[in-house]
């Protein structure tokens, strides 16, 4: 079974640091970029932050210097790390597959995991 699994929210103040997984199973993440969406009560879904398969990184510009995304592809794994969090950065955390950043293709998603940042 195709499947994206998030994990790694959670509860933390503000100026804290959490760490989202992003773990595949049933197919390799090796020639995909993957994304990361979030989506805020009562707001649309925006990108936060890509790796290509190549290691190349692209992120949002509310979340440089503060977010990093990396891979791990013998884990089969993406994870972010954010850093100095704020509480406008409280979402619902996505990963998603993609051809290339920035493409638009996602066929695979997982089911999101929550972050909340309190002041």
């Amino acid at each position: 079974q195709v499947q994206l699994v998030e994990s790694g929210g959670g509860l933390v103040e503000s100026g804290g640091s959490l760490r989202l997984s992003c773990a595949a199973s049933g197919f390799t993440l090796d020639p995909y970029a993957i994304d990361w969406f979030r989506q805020a009560p009562g707001k649309e879904r925006e990108g936060v932050s890509c790796i290509s398969s190549d290691g190349s990184t692209y992120y949002q510009d509310s979340v440089k210097g503060r977010f990093t995304i990396s891979r791990d592809n013998a884990n089969n794994t993406v994870y972010l790390q954010m850093n100095s969090l704020k509480p406008e950065d409280t979402a619902v955390y996505y990963c998603a597959t993609d051809l290339f950043c920035g493409w638009g293709k996602n066929d695979h998603w997982g089911q999101g995991t929550q972050v909340t940042v309190s002041s």
